[in-house]
């Protein structure tokens, strides 16, 4: 599993979810990708999809970091 940080918070994904590491870091401005972060602190997790239709979910850890996997 490979660990990055994005707009702050640390991230841990596998290669699959790729895509969806690049849309929360590039394609979304800070403020428009910390909505997910919360979300997914708030209630464990958080779905979302990227331009091209790919479904990912961002889950919370009691260890304060983030998982991404696609679903």
């Amino acid at each position: 599993m490979k660990e990055v940080k994005i707009h702050g918070f640390k991230v841990k994904y596998e290669d699959n979810a790729k895509a969806g590491i690049d849309y929360l870091r590039y394609d979304l401005d800070s403020e428009e990708a910390r909505v997910f972060f919360n979300q997914a602190k708030l209630k464990k997790y958080a779905k979302f999809e990227d331009d091209d239709d790919r479904q990912f979910t961002l889950s919370y850890s009691s260890d304060s970091t983030y998982t991404l996997v696609r679903r």
